[in-house]
This record gives structure tokens, C-alpha cells and sequence, in this order.
């Protein structure tokens, strides 16, 4: 659940004690989410955590055994609701014999997309997710995964919803195809809708999503504001291999020791042709400027400084770990 989270009525999504049973299975165990309203939501997890079926749970589309959903202030289930909400589901299914403008027209006219724009919208959507022109009209039968990808998301897009919930937006699209849909993405953003992404692509929900949830066994293990959970307890420091004050030295042992003899720890294999990295431990600002200010009268030459970060597969890893361990620990309490 992310940080500080905003009253119901500020909220695009609302999930309360949700869950949901498939015979003897419990796929969705008790989760609670709150998602702001602008927010770029992500959600994360392995195969099997129950993610898909969060997201058809949020949207009506699966029906829940407990809990509660508010969606845009209202029910999932209310026409009005659901006009405002762009989903591109994990399995896209069209039609074969139907054209991206066919297609396309019968999503605008269930949007309630009046008659008199709802070309030209389709039109300007399709430009929009890079699908060319030349198969607008040509059946989708013969379209690649990308391309169908790329209708979906035109169908998605449709209508300038206030909520997009994308469930492996990127799938089966090229490098390139990737950084131009994050744009589109981000640029819907931009303009105030919701984004709830859900990716396998962890580097592509880095670079789109604010606020992200780690799901595991069906429960939220781990949730808040990006910035916050990649954050560790240290500084990223690198400095030139040159001294300001000395001869060139190749390996940087010199560099090294006054770097540590000022408060620093030096990280082995972080070294470029200039430059080589080193850790200050603590998030004192106070304590690093004095570290810093140390170092320059050493004679180091800094070259950049910046917070230690920690990428979103290892959020994942330590998160799973930390939810099994817990388990573990419970299991051996109630024995």
C-alpha cells in the first residue's frame, strides 16, 4: 500500500480485505491497497502471486469471496465507472476477422464516444501506440503479438480514461516498440489518469511507476513510494583516480587511502578509466559533508554524489525472502 495513503474520496482504487478462492486455493489472501488518484502504480510479484487475478478482481471482471473494491468512487461494476477505466488485459482477445478499426469502433461506441469524433479518435489513438497505418483496415488475424499489443492499447487509451490498468502492456513489443509505449504511457500520466501497471518488464515499471506493491501467495508483502523503498542506508560516492595534489597513480591505491582515512568504503569492481566508487554509511547529511569536506582536503577530486540505490529486482527478492522467513518463523510458533 503506498505511503501516506489519501481518504477513500482521493483515492482512483480501493481494495479491502480482498480475496478469492478457487476451490482449495486462496489466490488473493486479505489485500489491502489504496492507490492515489494521478498515482503510477505498479505491481510486482512472481508467477503464480495472484497479481492477474487482483487486477480482474479491482475490475468486476472476477467476482470476490470477501472483501470490498471502490473503483473511481464507485462500484466496478457501474457502466459509468467502467466507461472511465482503460484495461488491456493480460490475453487480448479480437476477433480475428476484425479490422484495428473495427475493433476499435465497437470499444468507442461501448465508451459512449459520440458518433460525431469517435473517428478521428481512433484514428489518432492508433497513431499514437506506433501501429502503421497500412493495417488499420487489414483483418487482425494476420497481425503480429506487437501488433495486437498495440490495438489493444489503442483500445485502451480510448476516450481519455481517468484509470489505465495495463496488465503486460509491453508483451511480445520490440526494445524500441517498449520506449515509445512508456512514453505513451507516461504521457497519459501526464495528463492526470491513474496508471496501475502490472509487469514482468521490472525495468519498465522502474522507469514508469511512482508508488509499487510486491505481491506474494496472493498478499501484499511489501508496498509504498518508489523513491522510499529504493533507498538504502548509505551514499553512492565516486571519485576521480587522480589526487589534486599528487602524481598520476594508476591503480588508485593512494586515492583509496585517503578516501578511507576521510570516512569512506571504497566498493571493489565499481571502477571505470577515471573514476572508481566508494560508500559513506549513514544518512547524516551532516556527517557526509564533513566526510566530503575531509576528503577535498585530501586532495580527492569528487565526481559525483548521490543516494545508494537498490533496483526493484532486488526489492523483489529481499521481499519474498523476508514473507517466506516470516512464514517460516510462524509456522515453527504455532508447532
Amino acid at each position: 500500500m503506498p505511503d501516506a495513503s489519501p481518504e477513500p474520496r482521493d483515492a482512483a482504487l480501493v481494495a479491502r480485505g480482498l480475496k478469492k478462492r478457487f476451490g482449495a486455493t486462496l489466490a488473493v489472501d486479505g489485500i489491502d491497497v489504496v492507490v492515489p488518484k494521478g498515482a503510477r502504480f505498479g505491481l510486482i510479484g512472481p508467477n503464480g502471486a495472484g497479481k492477474t487475478t487482483f487486477i480482474k478482481l479491482l475490475l468486476g471482471i472476477c467476482k470476490k469471496d470477501e472483501g470490498s473494491v471502490v473503483v473511481l468512487g464507485g462500484d466496478p461494476d457501474d457502466t459509468a465507472v467502467r466507461r472511465r477505466i482503460g484495461y488491456l488485459p493480460e490475453r487480448l482477445a479480437i476477433p480475428p476477422s476484425f479490422s484495428a478499426l473495427a475493433f476499435l469502433d465497437g470499444v468507442a461506441r461501448i465508451k459512449g464516444i459520440p458518433s460525431s469524433r469517435r473517428r478521428a479518435e481512433i484514428r489518432d489513438t492508433l497513431a499514437l501506440v506506433g501501429l502503421e497505418e497500412v493495417a488499420w483496415g487489414r483483418a487482425t488475424g494476420g497481425y503480429s503479438k506487437g501488433m495486437r499489443q498495440r490495438t489493444g492499447l489503442a483500445a485502451a487509451l480510448l476516450g481519455q480514461p481517468d484509470l489505465l490498468v495495463l496488465d503486460e502492456p509491453t508483451d511480445g513489443i520490440d526494445p524500441l516498440g517498449r520506449r515509445q509505449i512508456r512514453e505513451v504511457i507516461l504521457q497519459a500520466g501526464r495528463r492526470g489518469a491513474t496508471i496501475f501497471l502490472n509487469s514482468h518488464l521490472l525495468a519498465e515499471t522502474e522507469r514508469v511507476c511512482d508508488h509499487v506493491a510486491v505481491l506474494h501467495k496472493g498478499r501484499v508483502v511489501k508496498a509504498g513510494a518508489l523513491v522510499s523503498l529504493r533507498r538504502t542506508d548509505a551514499f553512492r560516492v565516486v571519485f576521480a583516480r587522480r589526487l589534486k595534489d599528487g602524481p598520476d597513480d594508476d591503480d588508485g591505491a593512494a586515492a583509496r587511502q585517503r578516501a578511507v582515512d576521510a570516512g569512506f568504503v571504497p566498493q571493489p569492481g565499481d571502477d571505470g578509466d577515471d573514476m572508481w566508487s566508494t560508500s559513506f554509511i549513514g544518512t547524516d547529511a551532516v556527517a557526509l559533508s564533513a566526510a566530503l569536506q575531509a576528503a577535498l582536503g585530501r586532495g580527492l577530486v569528487v565526481v559525483e554524489v548521490s543516494p545508494a540505490l537498490v533496483d526493484l529486482e532486488t526489492i523483489l527478492e529481499q521481499s519474498m525472502g523476508a514473507d517466506a522467513a516470516a512464514a517460516s518463523t510462524a509456522k515453527e510458533q504455532a508447532a
